[in-house]
């Protein structure tokens, strides 16, 4: 994922692989705000969440593991 900002405008959604990969929005808001709402769920929920930017989509694990 490019550098950005804790200030930009992202999607938090989770992509659940067990209904056919339809994505299930959490959150618009900014990054800082997602990573706040992510880190609020559980382990197995954070493993199908991504980020979504203008421009760039990342897995929330990747992420924050990166």
């Amino acid at each position: 994922m490019r550098t950005i900002s804790e200030d930009v405008p992202v999607r938090l959604y989770l992509l659940d692989d067990a209904v056919g990969g339809t994505a299930e929005t959490v959150l618009y808001g900014t990054l800082a705000e997602a990573l706040a709402e992510a880190a609020t769920l559980p382990p197995e929920v954070q493993d199908a969440l991504y980020i979504q930017t203008s421009n760039d989509v990342i897995a929330y694990r990747s992420y924050i593991d990166g």
